[in-house]
């Protein structure tokens, strides 16, 4: 009987920071409030002024290409790299409160832990108690959010890249 209750003493022992991190990982998933829904029309604002940006950036990228004064042309592209900068702030912004997923900074960057042993290994299977606490509408919502953000990401990438080729060729003769 003895040598049975050692046993057992010894199993709970060895078990118990194992349960203490599922009972850890089960709060964090209950942690994340259900009920905050995505906020669509900040969202939806914040993409409103986006859109602005990426025309001012549209007609500063089209005045680049008719000058062909030197000096006015590095102007230009400065002009151009200060409003990509505001639209890049306007794109960090957008991710308020029901956004953000557990981890996520909002910053573009993984927060601390993201890229431990378990993402590496096993995947994205810490986020499951998230986005299973996620109703259909937030899950659509959020879909919503995220595919008009890749979008506009895009964007960005098109005019990083002609900011660079315009910054690296002569101005037309």
């Amino acid at each position: 009987m003895k040598t049975f209750v050692v046993a057992i003493a010894t199993g709970l022992a060895l078990t118990s920071p194992i349960l203490h991190a599922a009972s850890k990982d089960a709060t964090a998933a209950q942690s994340v409030p259900k009920s905050q829904s995505p906020d669509t029309a900040t969202f939806d604002k914040k993409v409103a002024q986006f859109r602005e940006q990426m025309k001012t950036m549209q007609s500063q990228m089209d005045a680049i290409r008719r000058t062909q004064d030197p000096q006015e042309r590095e102007k230009l592209l400065q002009q151009h790299w200060a409003t990509m900068q505001s639209a890049m702030a306007t794109m960090r912004g957008m991710w308020g409160p029901g956004m953000a997923s557990p981890g996520w900074t909002g910053h573009g960057m993984m927060g601390p832990g993201m890229m431990g042993p378990g993402m590496m290994g096993g995947g994205w299977g810490h986020m499951g108690g998230y986005y299973s606490g996620l109703s259909p509408e937030q899950l659509r919502q959020r879909q919503y959010m995220t595919d008009q953000y890749l979008q506009m990401q895009q964007e960005m990438m098109n005019n990083m890249m002609w900011q660079q080729e315009y910054r690296t060729q002569p101005p037309p003769q």
